[in-house]
Parts: C-alpha cells; sequence; structure tokens
C-alpha cells in the first residue's frame, strides 16, 4: 500500500501532465488479481481508469468514485519534492498525498486483499477513477456519457476524498462566472477621452462586496456564498484599458440553478448600467458543480454509518464529482482518510496509520454490502 500511493505521488497527474501514467499503473496492480481494468484515455495524457470485480450477479454493484488528478503545487516552499512520495515519521508527502491518491491506494488495496482472498461476491465493486476533477470534472462526466446506460443497479456510490473517517452527505455546489467589462482605450495623458473598463469593474466589485442572493440558507450547508478570486485588466500603463475581467466563485446551495443566478447578476449590472451611462459589462458561463444532499435517512447510509462505527453523518464546504455521479440515482457518501484541511496546500501529506484504517473499512464496506 505504501509502495502503491508513493509511485501514484511519483506519478505527477496535474491536468498539463494528464492522468494516463497513474491509470497505468493501477490496473498494473490490478490486473494480476483477476479485476477487470479499462483504461479510457484522450488527448494524449488524459484518462479515465474503470476497474470492476465481477460477482456472482451482473446485475448489482456498489461503486467507488476516485479522482486521478491533483492540483498544481503553487508557490508555497515544500520541505520535501512535492513528487517525491517522502515517507517520514509515519507520514507519506507529496502532492496528493491527502486529495486523494491516498484514498486510491487504499481501495486499490482493499480490493486486492478481497480479490486474494477469494471472497464470494453476490455484487460487483466497481472503481472509478476519473481525470479532471480539480478542473473541469471532464473525467466524470465522459464516464457517465459513455457508461451510464449500462451499469447495473447500484446500492450505493462512495467517494474516498479525505473527510477525516467522517461520513459527508452533503456539500454546497460550485459555479464559476467571469464578468467582463469593456470600455475606450485612450492615451493615459487624456483619460477623459476613453473609459477605463478597469474603474468599470471597480463599480462592479463595489456591488459585490456585499451582495447576497435571494435564497433561504440550508440547514446543513449555510448560505450561498460568493469571492471574487481572479482579475486581470490592461496592457500598458499609458494606455487606457478597454476590459477587465474577473473570476467568480460561487458555492450554491440545493435548489440554487445557473439561470436564476446570472439573471440575479445581470440585474446587477442592468443597474450600474442605468447609474453609468458608459458602463458595460457581460457574464459569462463558465463551470458547474450541483449541491450534494443525500437522504440521511436511506438504508444505504444507515448500514454504511453502521459499519464504519460512525454515528452521524456531516457537511462539508468542499465540492466533489458526486453530484456528478449523483444523476445514477444512488446514494451517494464521501469518506475517505486524510485531513481535507491539508488539502492544496504545501508539504501535502498523510498518515500511514490513517492509510491501514481505512483499508480495513472499505474492506468490511465491500464485504457488508456484497457478500
Amino acid at each position: 500500500m505504501k509502495a502503491l500511493l508513493k509511485e501514484l505521488i511519483q506519478a505527477d497527474t496535474t491536468v498539463q501532465q494528464g492522468e494516463l501514467a497513474a491509470a497505468e499503473l493501477i490496473a498494473e496492480h490490478l490486473r494480476p488479481v483477476g479485476v477487470d481494468c479499462r483504461i479510457d484515455s484522450w488527448d494524449g495524457n488524459r484518462a479515465n481508469l474503470t476497474a470492476r470485480v465481477k460477482s456472482g450477479s451482473a446485475n448489482k454493484a456498489i461503486l467507488f468514485a476516485c479522482h486521478l488528478d491533483v492540483v498544481p503545487v503553487g508557490e508555497g516552499v515544500w520541505e520535501h519534492s512535492p513528487f517525491s512520495g517522502f515517507e517520514k515519521d509515519g507520514r507519506i508527502y507529496g502532492r496528493g498525498a491527502t486529495d486523494m491518491k491516498g484514498g486510491i491506494a487504499a481501495i486499490v488495496t482493499a480490493i486486492k486483499q478481497v480479490a486474494e482472498a477469494g471472497h464470494n461476491l453476490n455484487r460487483d465493486v466497481i472503481v472509478v477513477c476519473a481525470g479532471g476533477e480539480e478542473t473541469d470534472s471532464c473525467g466524470a462526466k465522459r464516464f457517465l456519457e459513455k457508461h451510464s446506460g449500462e451499469l447495473p443497479e447500484l446500492t450505493g456510490i462512495i467517494i474516498p476524498e479525505p473527510t477525516d473517517f467522517d461520513v459527508v452527505t452533503a456539500h454546497r455546489g460550485m459555479l464559476w462566472l467571469k464578468i467582463i467589462t469593456r470600455g475606450k482605450t485612450a492615451h493615459s495623458s487624456t483619460p477623459e477621452l476613453g473609459v477605463n473598463a478597469i474603474s468599470s469593474m471597480n463599480k462592479v466589485l463595489s456591488a459585490l462586496e456585499n451582495y447576497t442572493f435571494p435564497v433561504e440558507p440550508n440547514e446543513l450547508l449555510g448560505e450561498c456564498s460568493l469571492s471574487v478570486n481572479t482579475i486581470t485588466g490592461g496592457k500598458a500603463f499609458n494606455v487606457v484599458p478597454d476590459k477587465c475581467e474577473i473570476g467568480i466563485d460561487i458555492r450554491t446551495l440545493p435548489g440554487q440553478h445557473k439561470e436564476q443566478i446570472i439573471s440575479d447578476l445581470q440585474k446587477l449590472c442592468s443597474k450600474l448600467r442605468k447609474e453609468h451611462p458608459d458602463f458595460d459589462a457581460e457574464i459569462v458561463f463558465d463551470r458547474e458543480v450541483s449541491a450534494l444532499q443525500t437522504d440521511i435517512k436511506s438504508a444505504f447510509v444507515k448500514e454504511f454509518c453502521s459499519i464504519v462505527n460512525v454515528d452521524k453523518t456531516t457537511a462539508v464546504g468542499f465540492t466533489t464529482d458526486g453530484p456528478h455521479f449523483n444523476e445514477l440515482n444512488a446514494p451517494v457518501v464521501i469518506f475517505g482518510p486524510g485531513k481535507p484541511e491539508l488539502c492544496h496546500k504545501p508539504n501535502e501529506y498523510i498518515n500511514i496509520a490513517d492509510l491501514e484504517k481505512a483499508v480495513e473499512h472499505y474492506k468490511s464496506i465491500i464485504l457488508k454490502f456484497c457478500k
């Protein structure tokens, strides 16, 4: 298990490098024990892996949904090379150690041990390791487009994201939008002859500072939030800019729809246009993941909590591929090793003891639901 995780970390799966090497690595570990592994690759280095432990019933299964990709290393200082898989003091360090190659290593190890033990299963176990979760969920979408109609009836879906062994059944959604303001160029010595797109964007930013969407808070997930996280504008010190762009991250609640949110922001821009005749802005859609809220009273969730000895479920702030897999009409839970606060940070690590604990949990889950 430790060796597998180190190899997975060493297989750089940032978007530039792609997920193919990691998918091939997992297949190499599972095929010798009789697990059917299929790799779907595109664009040269992007990839999904689907692994399936076949049982006596081809009509029922449980599904583990993972993601192979990792975020970039970033500008922070790392004590150890981020793609080394360095082991020290009971921890394995590296980009993806927690998010979520630790979870992948644990479920792959659990499946190997179940297969090697020769258990007679009455449900298939399917593991999807998808590409692109951190950017556009392209892998999950591609898997569903290709295979959703041919999958067996699913008892439940488990996502091995790092939850520190909390059972997560709800998270907010994510909507990424761009607002672009447009102006008119002029020489900076005569700015009155132009329309400064950055000044126009300043009006947008002021309007968004305390903006709230007209939606009631969710009992589990709280309020919908908005954060302006990128801004670009201007070409030169001596030119009045004719374009400025911001990127907005909106964390949505169950029942919210992107069309209504965009409409609300268009009304805000229309108000600014009435107040400032030179104001010109457009809103551009970038990416959306719906919110997730699984029924905690479902039989699958109740039995899952009993297996892992957890009294109650919880909600988290981060987003997963869960809402995409929710389209398969099976209850989704998020449960895995690793502390979520370590995700996307320098010196990311996972405790080896947590990996070992996760293997035992995943084996118990498979044997309980599939025997």
